[in-house]
């Protein structure tokens, strides 16, 4: 058996580290920074596709959730009523003890639980109108300078790398096995 033939995957993997390193490079230095804006534009419109305004509306609405947020309120409400109400106004402070605060505290949770998802509803839809997905991804990424980029690209550059060479290597092995066959 020749062993020669066993350099074979060895520089199969190089020669497909190199190729990825330098399409890696071209990638990364000329045609990322030359189309940077089209692919701002492009990522903006798949970011408003993906993302929906009637999904989070509907979370934010939604009963569960709402009761998941009003043990915080009626912390708030019963501080508020114990401490700061009392601060604020001791004369009301003073005729107020523990079962009108938790009678008032009721009233409020009951009030607020009825005001939350119309509240929510509107804030959403007020949110949608301010709130543009599309252009704010556009401009994030048209906003980052070429060198951030290579430097946010490093970690893909390398498994791409990686990538290549282990590719080279399984066509180096399939090329040796079929050299070796015939």
């Amino acid at each position: 058996m020749n062993y020669w033939l066993l350099f074979i995957p060895l520089i199969s993997a190089f020669v497909g580290w190199m190729g990825s390193w330098v399409a890696g490079k071209m990638l990364v230095e000329k045609i990322i920074p030359q189309r940077q804006q089209q692919l701002a534009t492009e990522a903006g419109i798949a970011a408003s596709a993906a993302f929906s305004f009637a999904d989070i509306e509907k979370k934010i609405s939604d009963p569960e959730n709402i009761k998941r947020v009003m043990p915080v309120v009626e912390t708030h409400i019963d501080d508020f009523l114990r401490h700061k109400l009392k601060a604020k106004m001791p004369m009301i402070g003073m005729l107020i003890g523990d079962k009108t605060i938790n009678s008032l505290k009721e009233i409020f949770l009951k009030e607020i639980e009825e005001m939350f998802p119309p509240l929510m509803n509107q804030f959403a839809g007020n949110l949608k109108n301010e709130f543009n997905i599309q252009t704010l991804v556009t401009a994030k990424i048209n906003s980052i300078a070429p060198g951030q980029l290579q430097k946010a690209l490093s970690p893909v550059l390398s498994y791409y790398r990686l990538t290549g060479a282990i590719t080279g290597f399984i066509i180096g092995l399939f090329n040796t096995a079929l050299f070796l066959l015939y």
